[in-house]
């Protein structure tokens, strides 16, 4: 066992991942590195250890978090990845890698980048379908603009957090039967359990195309779980969409998985049974589909597995179109991908469908039943995708834990 690999690696976190993420050693300030197996690699340290990166890669890497190597672009990004996976493989290296490592258990994990902008999207055909059905049930379940386009928003940048970081329930004007609305704490407070993807490089005039998305902008992916109260989103989102009922808190998993990692996971993408403007067709150069499954657990119990191959709309398609107006791209740009739901029950990706808008309660295992998430509940993502020649690719988890509401938010009459 005289490679890095052959020594650490473990199953979801071999030299195939190598995902990236910010952490502190005990009594040490954050550092960008690298994860595989059970151990934290820090990028500068095994850079002064062995030789091979350029200059500018270097100074990339010798800092807290991903903001400089995703300004960097992704020529350094693919010199990096080169190179890590040279000398977790090579032979003898071992003992460099473990002097600049620590183990996962004994550091402390940070946001991994800073988020410019944020845009969430809405891309899954059967979230989409069963949000219709539950809403709009005597019209068709899909508006006509969403075949056409992938229906997104702008969001609010600085309330994606890290997972691990628990939060108060939000609050809000509710809507109440036959009157005014009341303002308090969310009743309906639910998941969007997503994948969401990190940009790199600048494109200040915008007009990315898709091919140009995949090559050079699409950093990696995370797990992502988009809160959102859907008793105040419901209230506030006609007619310009939602605010409050979503913002107080979007949760990323830490380690950020190398586009390039997920070569193996790559598939075509759900038929389409509608011709696509010019700017979103993405027949070339696939497949970009990916083949993620999720799973979705609440104190400790598997509730759900979403299936992110089912996406109706690819990474390089929602790139493709938050640019095609000019809006430029910044390193640390995110986007989600909105709620992944299958065809299946048991592959809904939110408490909204998984109880029908609570007419059907999830049974737990412990006899109880749950719509919507109680205070001190906690929420965790996992997912993983298939790695070459048989191995698995981990992202790791995604979690936190519900707090109940401020005092401030005791309800009070909203109105005359």
């Amino acid at each position: 066992m005289n490679t890095a690999a052959e020594r650490f690696a473990s199953p979801g976190f071999g030299p195939e991942n190598l995902p990236y993420g910010s952490f502190s050693p005990k009594g040490a300030g954050p550092r960008l590195g690298v994860r595989l197996g059970g151990r934290a690699i820090d990028l500068q340290a095994l850079s002064t250890a062995v030789e091979g990166l350029d200059g500018e890669t270097r100074l990339a890497i010798d800092t807290p978090n991903l903001d400089a190597l995703l300004t960097a672009g992704h020529q350094s990004w693919a010199s990096l990845r080169r190179w890590l996976v040279d000398v977790v493989t090579r032979e003898g290296l071992g003992d460099e890698v473990e002097a600049a490592s620590f183990p996962v258990e004994q550091v402390e994990m940070h946001m991994p980048f800073t988020v410019a902008d944020y845009v969430d999207y809405y891309a899954s055909e059967h979230h989409a379908s069963n949000i219709g059905k539950m809403f709009r049930p005597d019209q068709a379940p899909l508006l006509p603009n969403w075949k056409h386009l992938p229906v997104g928003y702008h969001g609010r940048a600085g309330t994606v957090i890290p997972s691990g970081r628990n939060f108060p329930r939000p609050k809000g004007l509710r809507p109440e039967p036959g009157g005014n609305p009341s303002f308090g704490p969310s009743r309906r407070l639910d998941i969007e359990a997503e994948i969401g993807f990190v940009l790199g490089g600048s494109a200040p005039a915008g007009e990315v195309g898709v091919a140009q998305a995949a090559a050079e902008h699409i950093f990696g992916a995370v797990l992502f779980n988009d809160w959102s109260a859907r008793d105040i989103q419901n209230y506030e989102y006609v007619p310009l969409g939602p605010y409050l009922g979503k913002s107080f808190a979007s949760s990323i998993s830490l380690w950020v998985v190398p586009f390039e990692a997920l070569g193996a996971a790559r598939v075509d993408p759900p038929v389409r049974d509608v011709a696509v403007a010019g700017y979103l067709d993405d027949s070339a150069g696939g497949p970009w589909g990916l083949d993620i499954t999720m799973e979705v657990i609440v104190d400790g119990q598997s509730i759900s597995h979403p299936p992110v191959r089912t996406l109706y709309w690819t990474a390089p398609q929602m790139v493709a179109h938050m640019t095609v107006n000019g809006a430029g791209l910044r390193p640390g740009d995110f986007f989600g991908s909105g709620t992944v739901s299958g065809p299946e029950k048991n592959q809904r990706g939110s408490f909204m469908e998984l109880s029908w808008g609570g007419k059907e309660p999830v049974l737990l295992a412990d006899g109880k039943q749950m719509t919507f998430l109680g205070d001190g509940q906690t929420v965790t993502l996992r997912g993983t995708a298939p790695g070459p020649d048989g191995t698995i690719i981990d992202f790791g988890e995604c979690t936190a834990t519900i707090l109940p509401a401020t005092p401030a938010a005791d309800s009070v009459p909203a109105g005359p």
